[in-house]
Order: C-alpha cells, then structure tokens, then sequence
C-alpha cells in the first residue's frame, strides 16, 4: 500500500448527496393538490404560479437539455403544499411570535 492510498481511503459514500428524482406523475399530483385547495384564491393563485415555474422548467430544460429544473419545482411546490397545514395554523391563531426571537439579537447591529 503507498502512503497516498493510507492517507486517502476509499469510500463508499458518495461525494454529494443526490436527491431523489420525483415521479414521473408528480406534477400532475400537484396540480391536483393545488387545484383541491380549500382556499378558492389561493388554488386559482397557486395555479398560476405553479404553471409559470413549470413553463420556465420547461423552458430552460430545452435550453440545457437536462431535467433538473423540473425536479426543482416538484420539490419546492411539494415543501410549499406539505406546510401549508402549519402556516394556516399560524395565521388562524393571530401570528404568535412571543416566543420568538428578534433578529438583531441573532445577527447584531448592523450599524
């Protein structure tokens, strides 16, 4: 064994970590959830935005010829309709925040 093989093991974990690639039918599961909304103004809202992100998907995939971008919105439409529950609780009981904290006690003066 040479002194760079002691000094570089080899491992069996990936270099990055690769999330995984959604189904093929999750944009239209999405489009479903979104269209389910209780909420008649938001659903017609987020259909919207919805099918404007998934058009600029569309649009730069062509361009690069890769699917990531239509990856990314199925991911962040998915965060965005699984903490909808919690963020209309939020708004429900008057934005509590008393248990939060300011952000100048986090990040300082910035004087």
């Amino acid at each position: 064994m040479t002194d760079d093989e002691k000094r570089s093991p080899m491992s069996a974990q990936p270099d990055r970590i690769v999330a995984p690639v959604p189904p093929p039918a999750a944009a239209a599961r999405l489009l479903a959830r979104i269209r389910a909304d209780g909420n008649p103004g938001r659903a017609e809202r987020w259909e919207n935005a919805f099918r404007r992100d998934w058009a600029k998907a569309l649009e730069d995939s062509s361009a690069t010829y890769d699917l990531t971008p239509f990856h990314d919105v199925v991911r962040t439409w998915q965060g965005r309709l699984d903490t909808t529950p919690a963020v209309d609780r939020f708004f429900a009981e008057g934005m509590a925040d008393e248990d939060g904290i300011d952000l100048q006690d986090v990040i300082g003066s910035r004087s």
